[in-house]
């Protein structure tokens, strides 16, 4: 008898995990601007297509609101102590990063537009003169698109296309998620940063990047609706069918639980966060009323304590969680997803992780509810793989090519002989 010979697979298909479309070869740096903080990280992405983190810098942020730069000096020398830890740790010098974008009321707008082909086969061309239409439109109100994702097209009557390139037809529509921000906004960013000799060479949406980072893949399929509490806004993140389908912001967010602590106890913003994470919670408990928290008092030089009810810290705490939830729900209704939003909903953020959220959550919202926790990155230290860094955790899954649209109709931005002209002609072709 012939000896049986095993057939082995090809290289590519022997390969862990294949490399995704569209991933950073060499160090990249990432850069989560948000209300609270200011983190950089600096990353690699390895031979099985998984990160792993060079170094990490991070500061409290000053001269943000609401994710936007209120003081220019302020917030650009937070952002250079941050990106330098992470370069110290990393020993590169960064010339560019990818941005967060938290900046100029980001929000989703759904287009459809017809383009007419005349019966010819459809090109890139066609493409790019489509996605240059949606552009246009927003430009027209004073926006700029910051991600451009198709979500089907239709030839002529045919619904359903995934990818239209050398079919004919007579008129191709095109349905297209965009997501778009203040101009303003974004040239103070490119300012900011220019200013810190940094490179935007990604912008990636704040939400869109918390769900990459905390939703599995058949929640993307099935559809979920991820709502990221940050310090100081909340953003709504809407998968379904695998693309990202809604996003929108609110201005609350962790730091106005705190405010509202200061103000009714007291006391010290930096002793109500501590009350808040420590003693703080969403729902009445039964002992609430016999735990006492003690609760240093503001302008006293021997900071005198004064013993208050756990059941008045929560007293103050859930008016505003139920008020940023219900705004939540106002806004998924708005947008009129129905069962494209999925059933369930996964909270991340900083503020996810006070008692009692989980539970309000499910009653407000009336959908199955879960905590979200970013997947292990190598090299990451443990205290920054938690909630309150989704974000940043998901510009780092971004540079590996995660999320990426399949078709990249989005042509590459013409280069300038300066950070601040590759960031102004970045911008100006995605008018």
């Amino acid at each position: 008898m012939m000896p049986v010979q095993r057939l082995m697979p090809p290289p590519e298909l022997s390969t862990p995990v294949a490399r995704r479309r569209r991933a950073r070869s060499g160090p990249y740096g990432v850069l989560d601007i948000g209300s609270s903080k200011v983190v950089c990280l600096i990353a690699r992405v390895e031979a099985d297509g998984q990160a792993r983190i060079l170094g990490c810098g991070w500061q409290r942020a000053r001269g943000i609101k609401g994710g936007n730069i209120v003081e220019l000096q302020e917030a650009e020398q937070c952002i250079r102590a941050a990106v330098a830890q992470a370069e110290e740790a990393a020993e590169l010098k960064l010339s560019g990063a990818i941005v967060n974008l938290s900046c100029g009321q980001p929000a989703s707008r759904l287009m459809n537009i017809q383009w007419p082909i005349g019966g010819r086969a459809v090109t890139d061309a066609d493409l790019r003169a489509v996605l240059a239409e949606g552009r246009r439109r927003a430009a027209e109100e004073g926006r700029e698109t910051v991600h451009a994702t198709n979500l089907g097209f239709t030839i002529d009557a045919t619904p359903g296309v995934p990818d239209p390139r050398g079919m004919e037809c007579e008129t191709l529509t095109a349905h297209l998620h965009l997501v778009d921000s203040a101009s303003s906004a974004l040239r103070n960013l490119g300012i900011c940063l220019s200013h810190c000799d940094l490179e935007v060479e990604e912008l990636v949406s704040a939400p869109f990047a918390a769900a990459l980072s905390v939703l599995v893949e058949d929640e993307r399929q099935l559809g979920a609706t991820v709502v990221d509490l940050g310090g100081g806004t909340t953003s709504i993140a809407v998968y379904g069918e695998g693309h990202l389908l809604h996003t929108s912001q609110i201005p609350v967010g962790g730091w106005q639980v705190t405010n509202d602590l200061a103000r009714g106890l007291a006391t010290p913003i930096a002793q109500a966060e501590r009350i808040k994470i420590l003693d703080g919670c969403a729902l009445q408990g039964g002992d609430d009323a016999k735990t006492m928290v003690m609760v240093p008092q503001v302008g006293e030089d021997e900071d005198p304590l004064v013993s208050v009810p756990r059941s008045t810290v929560v007293n103050i705490i859930r008016p505003r969680i139920e008020e940023t939830l219900e705004l939540v729900r106002d806004r998924l209704e708005a947008a009129a997803l129905g069962r494209e939003a999925g059933a369930r909903v996964v909270l991340t953020g900083g503020a996810s992780q006070l008692v009692g959220l989980r539970e309000m959550a499910a009653q407000i919202l009336d959908r199955p509810v879960r905590l979200g926790r970013p997947g292990f990155v190598r090299g990451l230290p443990e205290a920054a793989q938690g909630p309150d860094f989704a974000t940043t955790l998901g510009l780092v899954a971004w540079g590996t090519g995660e999320g990426r649209p399949l078709i990249d109709i989005d042509p590459a931005p013409e280069r300038g002989f300066g950070r601040f002209a590759r960031f102004v002609n970045w911008l100006r072709e995605r008018v």
